[in-house]
């Protein structure tokens, strides 16, 4: 018995001395756990592309793929030359057409009024956290305009803004003379616009917001110490803090001034008068809708696609220059 009870440790011992690892069962489950482990590791290497795959696939059919096709439709023509190529032929009738032109012309106009759309719900938003007088009423009616219809806010404000209507009401009161504001070339682009703004500037606010709860307290307690103003606290802390959100306010509110008037536009003055409130995405719908000329509309919609591009690229590396941007 003693010598029966020596057998397996001699055979091992001679497997180690013959030039084999001694194998043993706590190295047998050591290999185990390792090829787990690696195998494991791959498996953590690639979620995250499984888990993106599904999103990456919904933007590449719904929104890449379309853009492609529209870019391709542009080069085709309309009416009798229905799907047969005709090169920049649609752009150079773009170019041509003074609708198209005027179009162009107040998408600068919107570029220029892009810092005052982002600084109001701004301002509202940083009164709200610093509490200043009146912030509660603030806070209470922010987003009341953002749920509202387009088309709701566009009647109402023709209601208000009609040449008999109650502005002009109050401004001859006050010893000053009716304006059309809608039926003046000069004025009814400036109207429409700040309506859109102040139909729109919640959900921006509500991003601010999002922003300040990131904000760290102590450096507005600092600058309290140091006896900073309330300027100078609004432009050397909070807005270096908020860099990153500014950027995207930026970028979403020129997306949304650019692709989303229509409502406005059509309830409001239909492109006039004379054609001096068109946008791009307004002669789009002329051009597909009442024209049937969808060629010339992708055309105007691949043009439209590329100022969105630039101008944000622009106003992003603006931003970035300007040191707002980490």
């Amino acid at each position: 018995m003693p010598i029966g009870n020596t057998q397996p440790s001699v055979r091992l011992a001679s497997a180690g001395r013959a030039g084999g690892p001694a194998v043993t069962p706590s190295a047998h489950r050591g290999g185990t756990r390792s090829r787990r482990g690696r195998g494991g590791s791959g498996a953590e290497r690639y979620a995250p592309y499984i888990l993106v795959a599904p999103a990456v696939l919904i933007i590449v059919a719904l929104r890449l793929y379309p853009l492609i096709l529209g870019v391709n439709f542009s080069f085709t023509g309309d009416g009798d030359k229905n799907g047969e190529t005709v090169g920049f032929g649609n752009y150079q009738e773009l170019f041509g057409d003074p609708l198209f032109r005027t179009a162009l012309g107040n998408v600068g106009l919107l570029v220029l009024l892009l810092p005052v759309a982002v600084a109001i719900p701004g301002l509202l938003a940083t009164f709200i956290y610093l509490r200043v007088p009146g912030h509660r009423l603030y806070r209470s009616v922010y987003f009341f305009p953002a749920v509202l219809s387009p088309v709701i806010v566009g009647a109402i404000f023709n209601l208000l803004l009609a040449f008999d209507g109650p502005v002009n009401a109050v401004l001859g009161a006050a010893g000053v003379g009716p304006v059309d504001w809608l039926g003046d070339p000069d004025v009814a682009m400036f109207v429409v616009v700040g309506v859109h703004i102040w139909a729109t500037f919640g959900m921006a606010l509500v991003v601010f917001l999002a922003g300040f709860a990131t904000l760290d307290a102590a450096l507005l307690d600092a600058a309290r110490v140091d006896g900073a103003s309330l300027r100078q606290v609004v432009w050397h802390v909070i807005v270096p803090s908020l860099s990153r959100t500014i950027q995207f306010v930026f970028v979403t509110t020129m997306i949304g001034m650019l692709t989303s008037m229509f409502g406005l536009l059509f309830v409001m003055t239909s492109g006039g008068p004379e054609g001096s409130t068109y946008l791009p995405e307004y002669y789009i719908w002329i051009q597909q809708g009442q024209m049937n000329r969808p060629a010339l509309a992708s055309a105007a919609s691949t043009i439209l696609f590329a100022i969105m591009l630039v101008v944000g690229m622009l106003q992003i590396k603006l931003l970035e220059r300007s040191g707002k941007v980490d």
